[in-house]
């Protein structure tokens, strides 16, 4: 049985990505993380899990 706490420091919260975006894109996705009161990694994880879970390929 496993121990009550923390998780283990291997099991990763997130990974970093790398992802290129046209300036426009980019500067349109940070007005519409501002304006939705994230940050643009936040709202690229958001957008991102929405459209995977659409598709059938997230629970």
């Amino acid at each position: 049985m496993r121990e009550m706490g923390r998780p283990p420091l291997t099991t990763p919260k997130s990974l970093p990505v790398s992802v290129r975006l046209p300036p426009d894109v980019k500067g349109a996705a940070e007005i519409a993380a501002k304006e939705d009161t994230r940050s643009l990694s936040s709202l690229i994880e958001k957008v991102l899990t929405e459209h995977l879970k659409a598709k059938g390929y997230l629970k």
